[in-house]
């Protein structure tokens, strides 16, 4: 649910944590800000705050100004004792699905080939897009196209991101799996 936006929101009062400053032995400290937004993310909250400050202007003159940042909840902001927050826009995220929860992320699909020789007897890797040794900016192979590349003598299997692991049952056949 998204309620209005920060301009037709009232900010309210809330205590920011500051953190303590071991070097110049100061404790941890509290500040009162105003809370602009909430946001729930997967796993805590995030509070968009409006920090008490100073910017200096362009004639030399100082004047006050407010900083605003995100900060994690409830690790680093505190309710002020008589203030209402349920008129405060917060943004809460759908909960996350059973299978992105048990699976994880998903690879981006497809396969990356970094060139290492070119002309005849072309050499390269194939990788998984997002190897970090894949070639930034290439050309997303599909599977069957991956696959062709893949039977290219010259053409090895990157094992530091799975593609070895991922493609060699498809061109070897599944049969040797239970060989090893």
């Amino acid at each position: 649910m998204t309620t209005p936006s920060d301009d037709a929101a009232r900010p309210v009062p809330v205590r920011v944590v500051l953190p303590a400053d071991p070097v110049l032995g100061q404790p941890e400290q509290d500040v009162v800000a105003r809370l602009w937004r909430r946001r729930q993310t997967e796993t805590n909250w995030m509070y968009l705050v409006g920090l008490p400050s100073y910017r200096d202007l362009e004639d030399g003159r100082v004047e006050a100004a407010e900083y605003r940042v995100w900060v994690r909840a409830p690790g680093h902001v505190r309710p002020v004792d008589g203030v209402d927050y349920d008129q405060v826009p917060t943004e809460t995220l759908p909960p996350a699905s059973v299978v992105r929860e048990v699976l994880g992320e998903r690879r981006p699909s497809g396969w990356v080939l970094a060139k290492v020789r070119e002309g005849r007897g072309a050499r390269g890797v194939l990788h998984a897009p997002d190897c970090e040794e894949a070639p930034q900016g290439a050309a997303l192979l599909p599977m069957e196209r991956a696959l062709d590349v893949a039977e290219n003598p010259g053409t090895r299997l990157c094992t530091l991101c799975g593609c070895a692991q991922e493609l060699t049952p498809l061109l070897s056949g599944f049969d040797h799996i239970g060989d090893s």
